[in-house]
């Protein structure tokens, strides 16, 4: 057996780690402990190769099941404190061989131990059955010193104990059979590790910064790690945990054995039915944000930085991911974490003010721009930003490819105050007759303005970042300076001591149906006064509006043609109603005709309302054909 000790090892950020061991290994097996949840990873990615002439014959490994459960079927288990008295118990029946301290030997079968009552060994005695007689020997337990197994099942039992007894129940076993002799055997696999981390120094200077990176890991292995060769991995691999260590058995049907007997009748049942980034310039002359107005005192610089630390990594890109490779070994004790420098480079920068109110509201944030010239690959992580040799403020770098733009925002300028305002607006944009509606067009617009209160006794350059609405364009705006995936950047200059503001404008076009019969005279001079209608329309749709306007004074007049003759019912029935209680004689007989001349009258009446309703609604049914000549002419 033999351990293989690490020689390499590479770390990645969704929390694995990639080992190699290699070594030389004598004889048919090697073996290798492991933490018991690292076996599905291990089972997954175990990869052997034997670089001399030897086989790899196949791996054994221990069972997900617990020493309780690995014991269940052994015949032999011993206990902490007496061992060798639970192994003559369980030895009853087995053929063995007692070894006497006097020197001889006794073989047979044994019987079993029958324990005193004092703990002393001088009271248990061991009984035997002679294999050469049916005599049965009975020894002092003290008296024996050795036991041999002469049954190969109770040897096998025995020896299985042990090597359970031996695994820990949070680690588990493999082991490499090998063909005989030497190996120069190297195992390769993934294993759950810490993810790797990185931390940044940007040191600015005049026209350079020196950007320094430290990759920052963990050795949370069993064992110390000596001249490893380490690899730090950014990117996102695809990675999963898949469960091959627990044994899996399905479930299967259970089918019994049929009864047969006398046929019965056999009856069924029925059937069922069923834009692009901008250049970065040269450091403009802008000053940064100030944390304080004291001199600054001599500190770091880039150029003392990068002579005092040199990468120890090289970059190598590996399709969608990239890795650092760390050049020189690597040796970390065991519960030991080390940091390792893997970026040092200078690169061009700018300064810049940039404001967003969504991000930091009322002041613009200073930042440092530069575009990733170092050739590697920055993974995220903490940046701390010296200038002239002081802390200036900190960020978190963002992952950033090769010749990718980053954008490190470190400090709050207090000095500059921004308030924004939102005014909205709806202006008419066109308007189109369709038959029997009013097709409108028209802007909703929304005002932005950024006013900008420049408290210090600088004038101050910053970039405004607006938000960009999908649904919205921006008009009436000066072009931006810059422009993102997700807004545009304005440029302001801020003078001293004064309110400068910048509004930008955007508007989105939308429509709007309107029936021609809820049309008013007032709303139709207000389109024609804002020159949305020319004379010929203005005149047809106030012609519309008239007729409408005539043929509701029309049905007016019928609805009072109707009431009228309402009433004139009311009146007959009631004059019926006094008639019959009257007679024919005397003073009744006179009132009873006035009655009847009265309707007589009122049919007269109701016979010139049915003539008057008529007249009307045919009135109303010419003036309603007038409407749809009109508004076929208006739609033409």
């Amino acid at each position: 057996m033999s351990t293989l000790p690490i020689i390499h090892m590479t770390l990645y950020k969704h929390g694995v780690g990639y080992f190699r061991r290699r070594g030389a290994v004598s004889g048919e097996a090697a073996s290798l402990t492991f933490r018991r949840e690292d076996m599905d990873d291990l089972l997954k990615s175990l990869t052997i190769i034997d670089h001399s002439e030897g086989k790899v014959r196949g791996v054994d490994y221990d069972t997900p099941q617990t020493q309780a459960e690995r014991l269940a079927g052994c015949s032999i288990i011993l206990s902490d404190t007496a061992s060798l008295r639970d192994l003559l118990k369980a030895l009853r029946g087995r053929a063995v061989a007692l070894s006497i301290k006097d020197g001889s030997a006794i073989e047979g079968t044994l019987l079993g131990l029958d324990e005193g009552k004092e703990p002393e060994m001088a009271q248990h005695l061991v009984s035997l059955l002679r294999a050469d007689s049916d005599t049965v020997a009975v020894l002092p337990l003290g008296r024996i010193e050795g036991v041999s197994l002469h049954d190969e099942t109770a040897a096998a039992d025995l020896r299985f104990f042990l090597r359970t007894a031996l695994g820990q129940e949070t680690h588990r076993s493999i082991t490499i059979r090998l063909s005989p002799g030497e190996h120069d055997l190297e195992v390769s696999y993934i294993a759950p590790a810490p993810t790797w981390r990185v931390s940044y120094r940007l040191v600015t200077g005049e026209v350079e910064a020196l950007l320094q990176g430290w990759g920052i890991f963990d050795n949370r292995l069993e064992e110390d790690l000596t001249d490893i060769s380490l690899s730090l991995t950014a990117g996102m691999p695809i990675s999963f945990i898949y469960d091959l260590y627990t044994p899996h058995t399905p479930e299967r049907p259970v089918v019994e054995d049929e009864d047969r007997v006398a046929a019965g009748p056999i009856m069924f049942e029925a059937t069922a039915l069923a834009d692009e980034e901008p250049k970065l310039e040269r450091a403009r002359a802008m000053p940064p944000a100030r944390m304080m107005a004291a001199a600054p005192a001599p500190g770091a610089s880039p150029k003392a930085m990068a002579a005092s630390v040199e990468s120890a990594a090289s970059g190598e890109a590996l399709g969608e991911l990239f890795q650092y490779n760390v050049s020189t070994p690597v040796s970390v004790g065991r519960g030991q974490s080390a940091m390792a420098p893997i970026v040092s480079s200078s690169l061009q920068f700018k300064k810049d003010l940039i404001y967003n109110g969504a991000k930091m509201p009322t002041h613009p944030v200073a930042t440092i721009r530069f575009n990733n010239d170092s050739g590697l690959t920055l993974e995220r992580g903490p940046v701390t930003v010296l200038e002239k040799g002081e802390y200036v403020g900190e960020a978190v770098l963002p992952f950033t490819a090769d010749k990718g733009e980053a954008v490190v925002s470190y400090a709050v300028e207090l000095g500059l105050h921004v308030k924004e305002t939102v005014k909205t607006e709806r202006r008419l944009e066109s308007l189109h007759i369709e038959t029997g509606y009013l097709l409108e067009n028209y802007y909703d617009i929304r005002r932005k303005t950024y006013q900008v209160d420049n408290r210090t006794a600088e004038a101050k350059t910053m970039l405004i970042e607006q938000p960009l609405d999908a649904s919205f364009t921006i008009f009436d705006t000066p072009d931006p300076a810059e422009k993102t995936l997700d807004t545009h950047r304005y440029r302001l200059e801020a003078a001293p001591g004064k309110i400068t503001a910048l509004t930008v404008q955007e508007r989105v076009l939308r429509s709007r149906r309107e029936a021609l019969t809820r049309l008013t005279y007032q709303g139709l001079q207000r389109y024609f006064e804002d020159k949305m209608l020319d004379k010929r329309a203005f005149d047809g749709l106030k012609g519309l509006l008239d007729v409408w306007a005539e043929i509701e004074r029309l049905k007016r007049a019928v609805d009072e043609q109707q009431a009228r003759r309402q009433a004139i019912y009311q009146a007959q029935e009631q004059a019926q109603k006094n008639m019959a209680v009257l007679s024919n004689e005397g003073e009744e007989g006179r009132l009873r005709g006035r009655y009847v001349k009265q309707l007589a009258q009122s049919e007269e009446e109701l016979l010139q309302i049915d003539r008057a309703i008529g007249r009307i609604n045919g009135e109303i049914s010419q003036k309603e054909a007038d409407v749809e000549k009109m508004i076929a002419a208006l739609a033409a």
